[in-house]
């Protein structure tokens, strides 16, 4: 398996992992806020990071990991957020927030390499 294989991978099974928690919720008002932006920039991690694999050009290739990363980081902050709250049980959270973390790390240090070879 390529490495950009295994990190679609890894993208999509973090989207899936959000929505299952967070669709298992009761809903709240409080609740239904997060679960609609936190569901959002999960799953636009791993489809911008599939356009990434797809980018016609070194630029368009940049341009989709720059969304990558602010939506990895979004996706963080919400985790963080439900943290702080106390919505969620704190295992999950960290599970979650260990992916999420690793995941924006790893394109990260990708986008920065791109910038540095422009």
């Amino acid at each position: 398996m390529s490495y950009n294989e295994l990190f679609r991978s890894k993208t999509k099974q973090l989207a899936i992992e959000v929505i299952e928690v967070f669709s298992a919720l009761k809903y709240t008002d409080t609740i239904g806020v997060i679960r609609k932006q936190i569901i959002r920039s999960a799953t636009s991690v791993a489809a911008n990071y599939r356009a990434v694999c797809r980018a016609r050009s070194d630029k368009e290739r940049f341009a989709k990991l720059c969304i990558v990363v602010e939506e990895a980081d979004e996706t963080l902050f919400w985790l963080e957020l439900l943290e702080d709250i106390k919505i969620i049980e704190q295992v999950k959270l960290d599970e979650l927030k260990m992916k999420t973390e690793e995941i924006l790390k790893a394109v990260s240090a990708y986008r920065k390499k791109l910038s540095l070879e422009s």
